[in-house]
Formats: C-alpha cells, sequence, structure tokens
C-alpha cells in the first residue's frame, strides 16, 4: 500500500461492500451522495474497485473521479482484501467546484448527441420517479413497457448500475454516466440525467436517457415487427410518430434552454412553444393509443389489493410541480389514511392522474384541489374536487363522452382523458361518476370494490 505519510484517508467495507468504517474526506463524501455510514457504497467508481478486490483476492490502486452535488473528486484509491471485506487507502484527494452544464462546451456538445442517439427517453419527477417514458429500440422494448407499468415508481427500481444495492435513490450526479446492462439487451448502455429547474438543479425533476455504447444490432426496422404482432391504428401508428416527435422536443429544448449558445428571447420563446406543442402531440399519440386498447372486447386489467389513499399521495407527489406553477394547493389524503380496494395499480394511478391533471387545469391560480377517500361496505371510493367554473346538467350528461371538450380549445386536451378513464373503471368493476354545479366546481368520484381480508376463523 502508499507510504503512511501520503494516506488522506482510510476506509473499510464489509461483505456486502458496505462502508463501514471512513475518515474524512472519505466518510462527508459519501454522506453528501446519499450514502449513510454504516451503509451500501453509492459511488459506482468505488463500488467497481472495492467489489473485484474482494472478490478476486487482489490489491487494485488506480485514480478515480466521482462527484456529488457540489463537487467533482479526483483520488489516488488502493485497496486490499481485510477479512470478508477490504481495506482502502487514499492519496491526492483533489476536490474542486462543478461546472455548470451551460458553461462547459463539452457537456452542451454531449447533450445534443445523447438525445439524439438514446434508445430510451424518460421524464421523472424531482425524486427521480417516473412520469413519462418513450423507447425505440428494439432491445428496450420490454424494458419501456415495464417502466410504463410502473409510472410514480422510482427508475432505478428497474435498472441500476451493477453494485447499487442503496434503498433510497442515489444522488443524481453519481446515476449520470454510468453503465448499465439491460435484461434482454445485448448491448451495454450509458445513463444520462439531465437536471430541470433552477436555482437547485433537479428541484423540477430530470430527463433520462439511455444511449447504446455499440450499434443497434437489430437491422428490421420495429414498426415492421409491431404490424406482425398488432394491428389497429394507434398500435401502428404510435411507433412511426413517437421516435420524430420525440426528437422534435429534444432539439427545442435545447434551442430553448440555450444548451448551443446565445439566442434572442422570441427564438428560446418559438422554441418553447414547439416543445409544448411536441409534448400534447405525444400525450394525443397515447391517448389513442390507450383508447384503442380499451374498446378491444378482449382487454381485461390484471386486478389486486391496493391502497386509494396510498395510489392519491403517489398522483399529487407527481403533478405537485404542475399544481405549484400555478399556485395551486393539492389536499391529498393524510399519510394515516388507508383504503383498501381492488383494482390494477397503474390503471387506478393512470385515471386519478387524469382527474387531478383536469382539476389542476381548471382552478382558479391560488385555488385548492381536494382528493379523499372513503369506504362504505362493499365498495371503496375516491373524489377529485376542483373550484373551478363546473358544470350544468347538460355537460355534465356530456363530459365523459369520446373527443368530448366541452367547448374548449387551445388547452391541447384530446377529449379522450375522461372517456378512457370511465372505460378502465368499468374494466376493473367499478365507476366514474361527476356532481357538479356552475359556478361551484366538479368533483369526480371512482369507486371500486372494497377490498376485505379473510379473517380465519376460530377452530
Amino acid at each position: 500500500m502508499a507510504s503512511s505519510t501520503s494516506i488522506v484517508a482510510r476506509g473499510r467495507t464489509d461483505a456486502q461492500d458496505r462502508l463501514v468504517e471512513a475518515d474524512e474526506p472519505l466518510a462527508g463524501f459519501h454522506l453528501r451522495a446519499g450514502g449513510e455510514l454504516p451503509g451500501p457504497l453509492v459511488t459506482p467508481a468505488f463500488i467497481e474497485l472495492v467489489r473485484k478486490a474482494r472478490v478476486y483476492g487482489l490489491r487494485l490502486a488506480r485514480v478515480i473521479h466521482a462527484q456529488d452535488e457540489s463537487e467533482q473528486v479526483t483520488a489516488w484509491v488502493e485497496v486490499e482484501p481485510a477479512g470478508e471485506g477490504a481495506s482502502i487507502s487514499i492519496a491526492d484527494w483533489q476536490a474542486e467546484p462543478l461546472k455548470s452544464v451551460s458553461e462547459n462546451d463539452a457537456s452542451r456538445d454531449k447533450l445534443a448527441l445523447v438525445r439524439q442517439i438514446a434508445g430510451l427517453r424518460a421524464r421523472l419527477g424531482a425524486s427521480q420517479e417516473l412520469l413519462a417514458v418513450d423507447c425505440d429500440a428494439e432491445d428496450l422494448t420490454e424494458l419501456a413497457m415495464k417502466m410504463r407499468a410502473g409510472i410514480g415508481e422510482t427508475w432505478t427500481d428497474f435498472i441500476a448500475p451493477a453494485g447499487n444495492a442503496h434503498r433510497k435513490p442515489m444522488h443524481w450526479r453519481l446515476l449520470d454516466g454510468a453503465s448499465v446492462d439491460v435484461p434482454g439487451s445485448k448491448r451495454r448502455w450509458n445513463v444520462s440525467l439531465v437536471p430541470l429547474g433552477k436555482p437547485q438543479p433537479g428541484s423540477t425533476g430530470f430527463e433520462l436517457y439511455l444511449s447504446p455504447q455499440q450499434a443497434d444490432p437489430y437491422p428490421v426496422s420495429k414498426v415492421g415487427r409491431e404490424a406482425e404482432r398488432t394491428s389497429g391504428i394507434g398500435r401502428d401508428i404510435a411507433p412511426v410518430l413517437r421516435q420524430p416527435v420525440s426528437r422534435i422536443i429534444a432539439n427545442a429544448e435545447t434551442i430553448r434552454t440555450q444548451l448551443s449558445g446565445p439566442l434572442a428571447e422570441e427564438y428560446s420563446n418559438y422554441a418553447a412553444d414547439i416543445a409544448t406543442a411536441g409534448e400534447h402531440l405525444l400525450a394525443l399519440i397515447d391517448d389513442l393509443t390507450t383508447l384503442e386498447l380499451v374498446e378491444d372486447d378482449e382487454f381485461e386489467t390484471a386486478p389486486d389489493k391496493i391502497d386509494l389513499a396510498d395510489v392519491a399521495r403517489r398522483a399529487v407527489g407527481i403533478l405537485g410541480v404542475r399544481a405549484g406553477e400555478r399556485g395551486i394547493t393539492l389536499d391529498a389524503p393524510k399519510s394515516a389514511d388507508s383504503v383498501p380496494a381492488i383494482g390494477e395499480f397503474r390503471r387506478v394511478l393512470q385515471v386519478l392522474l387524469n382527474l387531478v391533471g383536469n382539476a389542476i387545469r381548471h382552478s382558479p391560480e391560488g385555488g385548492q384541489v381536494w382528493i379523499r377517500t372513503e369506504h362504505s361496505g362493499e365498495r371503496a371510493r375516491i373524489t377529485v374536487a376542483d373550484q373551478g367554473e363546473g358544470l350544468d346538467e347538460e355537460q355534465q350528461s356530456k363530459v365523459f363522452a369520446k373527443f368530448e371538450r366541452l367547448g374548449r380549445s387551445g388547452d391541447g386536451g384530446s377529449g379522450l382523458g375522461l372517456y378512457i378513464s370511465r372505460r378502465l373503471a368499468e374494466a376493473m368493476d367499478g365507476t366514474l361518476t361527476v356532481e357538479s354545479s356552475k359556478g361551484q366546481g366538479a368533483r369526480f368520484t371512482l369507486e371500486l370494490p372494497s377490498f376485505r381480508e379473510r379473517r380465519k376463523e376460530p377452530r
């Protein structure tokens, strides 16, 4: 190992690659990066070096590069087996403040390239939870389907850098640039995370990109394969449109944020309008695909035990930023509330995202949206109430009709959200109803079968 005079910090890991002892500055860096002491290593560079030393019984040494939310660190690290774990010695620890992405030309160029070649793109919330997923790589299709089914969950629940045993989401700077293996894909993929929001990066969420380290091994068009397996306008058109529309949005966002260089304000605003229009088009594509799905005679849901109050809290967490932009307060069920029901989690979440999203859209700025749950006998209910203009009797009779927008224009809606939501509710043996009066807001109620634990009869 290095001579004692050059060592600036020491540490020790156990058989599970958990950091159990550490000196400063290693301990502080580990904690700032989202780790715990004792707790699993969270920095990929350390994880790889420690694991190899422990598994192969070798003394390894190299220069590593790592970063947390404020510093980029370069250090000489030596690791050797010690008992069932390993000992760490660090020399020549050099830390410097991170450069802003917008100030780094190389980073700008790299991001533009990543957006072009990415095989999977996702929009994440501030806690790295999935909000939307788009994919045009054949070997990532299965991963994308699982992610879409887990909207609201952390993306690292589906794919994470090797050796990540950390329970809570790692700091985004540690995940940015990591390499991952995806089940079903013969290629390795690089992770790119783009923080959104100022002044704190990531405060309003992230963009996630998976870009390949090798070329696409599938020469046959993905669209052709999908056409062989499925038929229908929505399912045939969706794969064709998603890729170009997603790239239009990505390029517009690059222009809007001036990542490629300074730009006059009016052109930046034009780019913002293009990105918004593209997002609305993607939403319409998704609606058409879902519409075709729910109108299929063979469509079925996967019922399971869910907690309506928990699903409501997840929906509020996902839409919290959108509500905050308009100064709207979302009054969600309390953490102690629990209303067991029978339904498919992702479909119930889809319905609630639509109801809460509509409530935010139609409530006045500075208003409030209430989400309440209750159970009565064999039924469980959740109600979303807003402070909007409300609906008269004629509007209430039309609100669940296909393509019905009740005279609204310019809000990007397709008129399909409530129609699809009601069809999903009915597919889960439930109902979706509305109560309203002009000038008194609207109250939409989703009702599902209640879940009751069976009690064991005494012998």
